[in-house]
């Protein structure tokens, strides 16, 4: 059974990771993660690590009830602020055959703006694919 990590913030209760999930499990039996990241919210100049999470924590939620409509084998995570470092962390509890990545469109996610495809990509020998959606996918 493959084992596919998928990583998203703001992204994470998109119908492309819905469309994705259903494409993978169409090639064959399959197990995912979703990795919400707590990173710092970017429409608040102060903020704590506390709030990061609750706000990654309420992402999570919202996509696992989303996703949960399609009948897959999905169990969600909130990882470190630092995308890296939080892949990192779960590839130290778990292996993958795939990460997918979503983000916001080019001009309004700061993973692009980051590099953060090419950047995960380079660091983890892992196949990384890409996808991005609207920014109204979810609100939280």
């Amino acid at each position: 059974m493959r084992s596919i990590m998928i990583v998203a913030n703001q992204t994470a209760g998109g119908m492309h990771l819905r469309d994705l999930m259903r494409q993978r499990v169409q090639s064959g039996p399959c197990r995912f993660t979703l990795l919400v990241p707590a990173v710092a919210p970017e429409d608040r100049s102060f903020w704590t690590d506390d709030e990061a999470v609750a706000l990654a924590q309420r992402r999570l939620d919202q996509a696992l009830r989303y996703l949960g409509d399609i009948d897959v084998d999905v169990k969600g995570v909130v990882g470190d602020g630092n995308v890296i470092l939080a892949i990192n962390d779960l590839l130290l509890r778990e292996s993958f055959d795939e990460i997918v990545l979503s983000t916001l469109p080019s001009g309004l996610s700061r993973w692009l703006k980051q590099d953060l495809p090419h950047r995960v990509s380079r660091r983890f020998a892992i196949p990384v694919t890409h996808i991005s959606t609207d920014r109204d996918l979810i609100r939280t």
